[in-house]
């Protein structure tokens, strides 16, 4: 049984700072399971297709999308139990749905999209809203 669940969702201005956080309990936390993972933050605004916003493997390499390099900011706790999504300087286009995700696939590298849409786990979402 995989659970993910989000929060820390709401309302900002534009330049101000959320932090989201997904709680996981999930097979990788079974100490017999060798198999790595990878989590991540994903986003869907109302009319677009879904996007990566940012992720981190099983080696700690992190990836982020162009739009919010420099911006946002994903961490895990010791335990991989927790996943973090700092966002700084926010803006209304970081208005969307955020999800949280995580796939039995231990390398960013082979996660494409598809790899997470079909084998991925995902929480049921938290709503960022972002004014001008």
């Amino acid at each position: 049984q995989v659970q993910l669940v989000e929060s820390g969702g709401g309302s900002a201005q534009t330049g101000g700072s959320l932090t989201l956080s997904c709680a996981t309990a999930s097979l990788k936390h079974d100490t017999t399971k060798t198999m790595g993972w990878s989590m991540g933050w994903f986003r869907r605004a109302p009319g677009k297709e879904r996007e990566k916003v940012a992720a981190i493997d099983s080696l700690a390499a992190i990836e982020y999308a162009d739009s919010v390099k420099g911006r946002f900011s994903i961490s895990r706790d010791a335990a991989q139990t927790t996943l973090f999504l700092q966002m700084n300087s926010l803006k209304p286009e970081d208005t969307a749905m955020y999800y949280c995700a995580e796939v039995p696939v231990p390398e960013l590298g082979i996660a494409t999209m598809d790899v997470w849409t079909t084998f991925g786990y995902w929480g049921q979402g938290t709503q960022v809203t972002v004014s001008s």
